[in-house]
């Protein structure tokens, strides 16, 4: 298995974005690597917060 260029086991490097929700900065993780742009939020929990304030 070949690791992708900037990863190669170091989690320093991944790329990190800020949850609108409760403004904590969150990790890529592969489950999102086809949708990463259109992520907002850090966890299902805050997902659903939004949708209740929403």
């Amino acid at each position: 298995m070949k690791a992708t260029k900037g990863y190669r086991g170091n989690k320093a490097h991944l790329p990190t974005k800020i949850c609108i929700v409760c403004e904590r900065p969150f990790s890529w993780r592969k489950k999102w690597a086809a949708c990463w742009g259109e992520v907002k939020c850090c966890s299902e929990k805050c997902r659903r917060e939004k949708r209740k304030a929403g």
